[in-house]
This record gives C-alpha cells, structure tokens and sequence, in this order.
C-alpha cells in the first residue's frame, strides 16, 4: 500500500464528484457515483465490460455530461461552464489517452503532438518547442517527422501521450491504454505513466482490465452495475 492510498482523504483534492447519474435513453449506466481524487494520485478504475467505467471516464473529462450530480476539477465546477469556456477547461487541463492512438494519419508525429496546444491558442514556435522537449523526453527524437503508419503500436501511443501533455494539463485520463499494445510495450507504458507523475506532477485516472497496471497504481476503484463498490 503506497502513501497515497493511505493519505488520500489529507492531499489536496485534484477531483471531486459526487451524485453523478448518467442514462442513455431508459438504460441508467451511471447511479450515484461519489469520488474525490488527490493532486498527484494515479487511480486505475476496473470493472466488468458494460459496468459503466468509460462512461464514468468520459464524465470526469468533460467529454459528457451527467444527468445530475456535481464535478469539480482542480478547484473550478466544470457543470457551471457554458460549451466555450468548457471546451477551453478540457484543452488546458485535461490531457486524453485511449486504447486506440487516434493520431491524424496525414500529420508526422510532432504535428499530431502540436494540435492540441494549436488549439489552446499556443504559437508555432512555442508549441514546436514543447514538442521536441517531449520527444526528446519520451525518446522518440529521431521518429518526429514519421507518419503514424510508420511507428510502431508501442511507439504510436506515446506519441499520443506527448500529444496528451502538450498543454501541461492537471489531469490525465487514459481508457484501457495499453489493451492494443504487446506486453512489452505495455509494462513500458504503465512504469511511464508512473514516471510522470513522479518528475510532472500529474494526476492520471485509468480505466483497465489490465490487472499489472490496476495493482501498480496507488488506489483502485471498482465499479459493478454502475455504482463503486
């Protein structure tokens, strides 16, 4: 048991939900969540296929909206927010890795990493240099001008995780990371994921049915029939 599961409840919170519902049509996937995650915290979220845990992800990421509850994130309430002022919250704070790389197959890798803080408004030149200071980070200097077809799986989701950091964001939410990745490049994933939590100081939430990743992480929550058990 690491310091963060037992002094979790004292660290400053990073998320807070609580009352979180969420239905599609009459099917109630989400009833009644409660969550509080610490700043620095790497939670795994685990469950069975259908239990509601991606739903769960997509909530805290802002990415969907709950039918009622209350979500804070790093101190501001993200349901108050109108679509414009949300959409910038989610650019600048919340940083998103899925088990599919999602890398624009037209753009090189340092491109793909770059959108992001185009988006948020940041220059060429700055976000460039944010770039190849992740590339160089993640050691994959040399594969900046390749195209995602020309990396490997192992390779293709970090340079979605660089594309993920860009804009330095408080959280990072990942669903099921490494389930494309061989186990190699998996066990290389997860032990990064710790790395940068420990030299940036995220906080990074995973949906994963990798039991490796769940026992590494600092604290884990099940979910079973849409509620935290």
């Amino acid at each position: 048991m690491s310091i963060f599961t037992i002094f979790a409840p004292k660290l400053a919170k990073m998320i807070q939900a609580q009352g979180i519902y969420k239905s599609f049509g009459k099917l109630e996937v989400i009833k009644g969540i409660d969550l509080q995650i610490a700043k620095k915290e790497i939670v795994s979220i685990v469950g069975a296929s259908g239990a509601g845990k991606s739903t769960l992800l997509h909530i805290i990421g802002t990415l969907d909206k709950a039918d009622r509850g209350q979500l804070i994130i790093d101190g501001t309430e993200v349901s108050r927010l109108n679509d414009t002022a949300l959409a910038a919250f989610r650019n600048q704070k919340i940083g998103f890795v899925f088990q599919f790389h999602h890398l624009l197959p037209e753009f090189t890798a340092i491109e793909n990493i770059c959108i992001p803080a185009f988006i948020g408004g940041t220059s060429r030149k700055e976000a460039v240099a944010r770039a190849e200071k992740l590339l160089e980070y993640l050691n994959l200097t040399d594969r900046k001008h390749h195209k995602p077809s020309e990396l490997s799986g192992g390779e293709q989701q970090r340079i979605a995780v660089a594309r993920a950091l860009i804009n330095n964001p408080a959280v990072v939410l990942a669903d099921e990371p490494s389930g494309n990745l061989d186990s190699k490049s998996a066990q290389e994933l997860h032990q990064l994921f710790f790395r940068l939590r420990d030299e940036m100081q995220q906080t990074f939430v995973i949906v994963t049915h990798n039991p490796q990743l769940a026992e590494m992480s600092d604290r884990t929550i099940t979910i079973k029939d849409g509620k935290i058990q």
